[in-house]
């Protein structure tokens, strides 16, 4: 946290099981292909990363959660980095939330949501990797998975279809953040 920028911009986190594609649609949401380290082993993000976007906001790249390969004192020392950033950065918006969409509802990601809520964190979801299903499967598989968070959500957040890949979902995301940026109000206590 002491390293952070000053928390004078909104800022929107960006965070997921690891391997959910996370540096992959950043690099697509910024235009910026090697911005973000992509990596087929997972655990890549171990530190919180700052992209300031037009100079109007910063993108943050948060370590994934519930990566079992790291040793039990690094992954307790990452969700303590992760909490104290979502609980204490005075200048969050919003927390994007990743979701391979090929998978259901798993429970470390429903969990974490829960936490979110629990917390007063304001989040969205960005279901990634769209492009490895169909269009109809696609939207099948999201209609899925909001009605089982359905069975015990009384709402679920806003949500976005994304594919790094084909770019989806990058203007929706952009929209999103513009609209939520006129909201910003300049934090009065330090973070």
């Amino acid at each position: 946290m002491k390293l952070c920028p000053a928390p004078t911009l909104p800022e929107y986190a960006f965070i997921g099981r690891s391997n959910v594609g996370k540096s992959s649609l950043i690099n697509m949401i910024t235009g910026e292909k090697g911005l973000a380290k992509t990596s087929a082993k997972p655990g890549k993000t171990q530190l919180i990363n700052h992209f300031l976007i037009d100079g109007s906001w910063y993108l943050v790249d948060l370590p994934g959660y519930g990566y079992a390969q790291l040793g039990k004192e690094k992954k307790e020392a990452i969700e303590r980095i992760i909490a104290d950033y979502m609980l204490r950065r005075s200048n969050l918006m919003c927390v994007f939330v990743l979701i391979d969409v090929r998978h259901s509802v798993q429970r470390i990601d429903r969990e974490f949501m829960e936490w979110l809520a629990k917390k007063e964190v304001a989040f969205v979801i960005a279901f990634t990797k769209g492009d490895k299903l169909g269009k109809v499967a696609l939207i099948d598989s999201i209609e899925k998975y909001k009605n089982e968070m359905l069975k015990t959500w009384e709402d679920i957040p806003q949500t976005f279809a994304t594919s790094a890949f084909q770019s989806t979902g990058r203007e929706d995301i952009l929209a999103f953040v513009q609209e939520t940026n006129k909201l910003f109000v300049l934090p009065n206590k330090k973070a």
